[in-house]
């Protein structure tokens, strides 16, 4: 008995300095990575916001969300990640407003095309992608394929979908589940344990 209050003792000291150490390196990671953005921070967030009182609180609480973001996962663009976290929050600021000055939409937009403006690499890999999974979209049974891109990339409701392909409700149910199983299983490998054709 004793032995295992030890064991445990032991585990959650280990699981404590194992938090610490990610604390540590994310005040590390901040202090390299955000504070020096702070200028550019308090530029963007006053030419964006109206009240300027507000600023100061506001870089607070982008500072807050970048942090907890952190502690789960550090990014590996930090700036456009800080500029992401901060156009959301004046975003949320605007909705619960329900106020939005047509310049404040014009510049959060203008700053949505140049921070979210994916690097060669990102162009590369979402092409990629892309490619994939219309390959596995093209290896679907005719009827899966079609319940699944109208229901999924064209947003369509099981009524909807029903209607256009001329068919029941719970049909429509069946194919779209058969095909996202489907499609796991192309694009992830997973065997086709008796996946059903339709």
């Amino acid at each position: 008995m004793a032995g295992m209050a030890e064991g445990s003792d032991a585990g959650r000291e280990s699981i404590g300095l194992r938090a610490v150490d990610a604390a540590s390196e994310v005040n590390a990671w901040f202090g390299r990575e955000v504070l020096p953005l702070e200028a550019a921070l308090m530029e963007f967030l006053q030419h964006n916001w109206r009240n300027q009182s507000d600023v100061y609180d506001f870089r607070q609480e982008v500072y807050v969300r970048v942090y907890e973001a952190a502690l789960m996962r550090i990014p590996e663009r930090p700036k456009q990640f800080v500029f992401a976290i901060a156009r959301n929050f004046l975003i949320d600021q605007v909705r619960r407003a329900h106020i939005v000055p047509i310049e404040t939409a014009t510049d959060l937009e203008a700053l949505e095309i140049a921070v979210d403006q994916p690097g060669a690499d990102r162009v590369v890999m979402a092409r990629d992608e892309l490619r994939r999974l219309q390959a596995a979209l093209d290896r679907l049974p005719p009827r899966c394929r079609e319940a699944v891109v109208l229901g999924r990339i064209e947003g369509l409701s099981g009524r909807e979908i029903a209607a256009r392909m001329n068919i029941a409700e719970g049909t429509v149910s069946e194919y779209l589940s058969n095909g996202i199983c489907a499609l796991v299983d192309i694009l992830y490998g997973e065997p086709p344990t008796n996946r059903r054709k339709t």
